[in-house]
């Protein structure tokens, strides 16, 4: 499913939870919150808005009408926390959070407000419901893959790139399905025959010094995944790449998009 077609079909069941009483409680103006986790200028995030704002319209929730929006874009952690909370003290009807780094500060902040996630890795290894079946509380949304898949990244790398021996993993510590997905693709390293190592990505500055480094030996690749400080440098994580000829592949095609060499997985 296309990106905008699966946005759509999130407003949808967005609309679907805790607006259904709109017939029953007449035309108040209801408040949706969102929390982005990157800058306000990122192209693909914005589409991806135009995509919901266009399927809440069709599901009969007209902006400045029946509904109002609030935006906030944290492209930074500590954003994160700050928008989390002032979201929150507004007391909307519904958040939507986009990602386990939106979804964290926001459960910190309200266990009343309902969040709806589009994309999260593992929810219940990341503490945000209690099971796939009755997620419980007040969240609930959508699971992007399984851990499995990040095995598959690496297998595809060697396809494209059969002369990889060491890559290295662009890892996110801030959220909690990091450590598992690194641990999934460095199991299936010794059958490729493959050293697999983490470069953590907190900052650019992190990214620019761990890429280079890893860089100087030769038959390197690399293996993005999800993460908001990912997002954040996606350009100058693929001008890295390019620099130093490392195949790679990435988690989003959002990556190969934007001019990322290689693969998108």
């Amino acid at each position: 499913m296309r990106r905008r077609e699966f946005i759509s079909l999130l407003g949808s069941a967005l609309m679907a939870w805790p607006l259904r009483a709109q017939g029953q409680q007449g035309e108040r103006m209801r408040l949706i919150g969102m929390l982005m986790p990157i800058g306000k200028d990122d192209r693909d995030y914005l589409l991806w808005i135009g995509a919901f704002r266009q399927a809440l319209q069709e599901s009969g929730w007209v902006e400045g009408q029946n509904m109002r929006i609030d935006i906030r874009w944290a492209p930074q952690t500590a954003d994160l926390r700050k928008q989390s909370a002032e979201l929150a003290a507004l007391a909307p009807d519904v958040i939507l959070a986009h990602g386990s780094s939106a979804v964290s500060p926001l459960l910190q902040a309200t266990r009343t407000v309902p969040i709806v996630f589009p994309v999260i890795v593992d929810p219940v290894a990341g503490g945000f419901v209690d099971s796939l079946a009755r997620p419980g509380g007040n969240a609930t949304g959508f699971m992007l893959f399984e851990y499995s898949m990040s095995g598959k990244w690496l297998e595809l790398l060697k396809q494209i790139a059969p002369r990889v021996t060491r890559v290295a993993v662009l890892g996110d510590t801030t959220i909690p399905t990091g450590p598992a997905q690194f641990a999934t693709i460095q199991a299936m390293g010794p059958s490729l025959r493959v050293e697999v190592s983490t470069i953590n990505k907190r900052d650019a500055g992190d990214i620019e010094r761990g890429i280079v480094a890893f860089a100087r030996s030769p038959n390197g690749g690399l293996i993005v995944t999800p993460g908001g400080p990912v997002q954040n440098n996606r350009d100058l994580i693929i001008t890295l790449a390019s620099r130093h000829k490392l195949p790679a592949t990435y988690f989003d095609r959002n990556f190969v998009d934007a001019g990322g060499p290689f693969l998108w997985a």
